[in-house]
């Protein structure tokens, strides 16, 4: 990503974060309209984990900056996932459903969505990555 892309999320993330209980609530209503098969992936009421999206949605958009500060979180939450059943074909309908969510606000250029996309695919390649190659101490028991 340039320096300008992660202005553009960083900038347009501090609009969504004052309504970060109305977004999450989209994001899921999009993401289980358009993949209804990842609903059993979570739980029924999903207000804590809308919680979770926005706090770590948080934390990465802050640390696009360096993104070695955020790859261990990232990391650990990809495995997590994978213990929760998500795939890597998983990754492509979450997208749709942020970058949609994300997209419904007055200030959404062609620049802020490819900033978006650009910062999404980062990280999502990272973590389909982490989540498929071994712990650090699963590789050094081997």
């Amino acid at each position: 990503m340039t320096p300008d892309q992660i202005t553009l999320v960083q900038t347009s993330f501090a609009k969504v974060a004052p309504i970060s209980d109305k977004a999450a609530e989209l994001f899921y209503g999009r993401l289980f309209e358009i993949a209804p098969q990842v609903r059993v992936l979570f739980p029924d009421d999903v207000t804590d984990q809308r919680k979770k999206l926005m706090a770590t949605l948080a934390v990465v958009v802050k640390g696009l900056s360096n993104l070695d500060t955020i790859l261990p979180a990232a990391s650990a939450l990809a495995r997590r996932h994978v213990q929760y059943g998500a795939e890597p074909a998983h990754y492509s309908v979450v997208g749709a459903a942020l970058l949609w969510m994300l997209g419904l606000g007055s200030s959404w250029t062609p620049d802020v969505a490819a900033a978006w996309t650009a910062a999404y695919s980062t990280l999502s390649e990272l973590m389909i990555s982490a989540a498929n190659s071994p712990r650090p101490e699963q590789a050094s028991a081997k």
